[in-house]
């Protein structure tokens, strides 16, 4: 066996598993939203970055974006010739996942989400949309329709709301409704801010009915800056969005306390966002425009005081 030299620590497999974790978890600070802000309870916050570890980690996985190494491939039991399949990978992701409910998981962001799963007592459900999101992404590259991308965000985006419903004890069929608009427009703001990103992965998730009426083409959006035509399919994508955050806004004010400031920091990352792209021109070829904390801060208030 291989032993430290004096003075250095071994690498144990707590060591992976923290390394693991936390390549994930830090993430969180690069949202578009607050994922579990401090002034929330202390076990809110937990079960809030339990969530976000699983769902950012599935998101990585379908991205391709995993640390080099395959550490989580290995921890998963992924064999090394398959550790780059990403269909493979989610599969053994996705068997790890049902052990959360009747075993002992192997992947530690899955150890880290079982108390959560159990003391809220949530189902499958949500967490199965967010893989078979991340296994249509492998296979679907383009979208025809805004109905057709609105029912990819009903696994992508929409079962993140419904879980931090759970975790909050807070769910009810029209509070689900109005989550729902709110991710999807999440969901659709972050495809316009990455555009150019999503194009390097062979990924459009602007609709092609509505390129065609823009007269856009996928060549257009290989361009450094945007020219007329992609800043109107932009702005209009982008509106939609905004009409979604409106429509889901009224969440904001059927709950209360802490609750309320976190919900509206949902909206208002998303509108934030919005202004961003909007304050770019709609130009969002050359980078995804992000807002300013003073104008996240803005819009908080703005949702607070309206209450959606």
């Amino acid at each position: 066996m291989c032993r430290p030299r004096p003075g250095q620590r071994a690498v144990t497999g707590t060591d992976t598993a923290t390394a693991l974790e936390r390549a994930t978890l830090d993430k969180a600070t690069s949202e578009n939203f607050p994922v579990a802000p401090f002034f929330l309870p202390r076990a809110w916050r937990d079960d809030l970055m339990a969530v976000y570890g699983f769902a950012r980690l599935v998101d990585d996985i379908g991205d391709g974006d995993l640390a080099p190494g395959g550490a989580d491939a290995r921890v998963l039991g992924v064999p090394e010739a398959d550790a780059k399949d990403r269909l493979a990978v989610l599969d053994a992701f996705e068997a790890d996942l049902r052990r959360v409910f009747d075993a002992t998981p192997r992947h530690p962001l899955l150890r880290r989400l079982q108390p959560t799963v159990r003391r809220c007592r949530i189902s499958p459900e949500p967490f199965l949309g967010l893989i078979a999101a991340n296994r249509q992404d492998q296979l679907v590259k383009r979208y025809e329709t805004y109905d057709d991308l609105r029912a990819y965000c009903e696994l992508s985006a929409n079962p993140v709301g419904r879980l931090v419903l759970a975790v909050t004890g807070t769910t009810t069929p029209e509070r689900v409704r109005l989550s729902d608009a709110i991710c999807t427009a999440l969901q659709i703001v972050e495809h316009l801010q990455d555009v150019a990103e999503d194009l390097g992965r062979d990924r459009i998730y602007l609709p092609a009915e509505d390129m065609k009426r823009f007269h856009v083409q996928e060549s257009d959006l290989t361009a450094k800056s945007a020219g007329a035509s992609v800043r109107a399919l932009v702005a209009y994508e982008s509106q939609r969005a905004r009409d979604l955050l409106n429509e889901g806004a009224p969440l904001v004010g059927s709950v209360h306390g802490r609750l309320k400031l976190l919900l509206a920091g949902f909206v208002a990352g998303g509108r934030a966002a919005v202004d961003a792209i909007a304050a770019a021109g709609f130009d969002v070829l050359p980078g995804p425009p992000r807002p300013g904390r003073l104008r996240l801060l803005r819009e908080v208030g703005v949702t607070l005081r309206g209450e959606g």
